[in-house]
């Protein structure tokens, strides 16, 4: 991950935080070329593993199978295009940006013992289902038992331990704090992205380390 300084200031917990409050991520290891799959996951309660899982038959499961992994887990929040216009009267020789939120997880990606899965299938059930709250939750224990078995030979349990973390914090940080709220306003009214009324209160509030 490469960005101005300015946008990478939050500690290593609060890139955790968000990452385990999001939940879903994109994981990318080198197999002979890029392997990329999108995967739900939770994390540790000490923040040392990420526990996710792949259908056996994805090409990253299929090298598992071979051997541990080097890997990144990519985690996307909140983003919007920044028009140089909503920055305010003076603000020439501006260019258009995006602003986002987003961190890398590094480390090994390895194969879990099948024996872990119905563990992490409740874990991870819960974790998403308390989301939904005051519903009553889902269980994977809802499923009749010959199902579940059929569904959890399909799928192998892995682990990405957490071997460094780099988020960026992209909200105009950069920039004097009148234009970055001005910024903020139109983002939360105009902006093109995703989440744009949460990218505009980080940018109203930027955390700091």
């Amino acid at each position: 991950m490469h960005s101005n300084p300015a946008f990478r200031r939050v500690s290593r917990d609060r890139n955790l935080r968000f990452a385990a409050q999001r939940g879903f991520g994109v994981l990318a290891i080198d197999g002979g070329g890029p392997l990329v799959s999108h995967v739900p996951f939770v994390l540790t309660e000490d923040g040392a593993a990420v526990h996710a899982h792949l259908v056996r038959s994805n090409p990253i499961a299929r090298r598992l199978r071979e051997q541990e992994r080097a890997a990144v887990l990519a985690v996307s929040g909140p983003d919007s295009y920044i028009s140089p216009d909503w920055y305010g009267a003076g603000a020439m020789d501006q260019v258009p940006t995006w602003n986002y939120v987003a961190v890398h997880i590094r480390g090994t990606l390895r194969r879990r013992a099948d024996e872990t899965l119905r563990a992490h299938l409740d874990a991870l059930s819960a974790r998403f289902e308390s989301e939904l709250r005051p519903k009553p939750p889902w269980m994977p224990s809802k499923v009749s038992p010959d199902q579940l078995g059929k569904l959890m030979r399909s799928i192998m349990p892995v682990e990405l331990s957490v071997e460094s973390v780099e988020g960026t914090w992209k909200l105009n940080q950069n920039k004097e704090d009148g234009v970055r709220l001005r910024a903020a306003r139109h983002v939360e009214s105009d902006g093109y992205g995703q989440e744009a009324g949460e990218l505009a209160l980080l940018m109203r509030s930027p955390p700091e380390s």
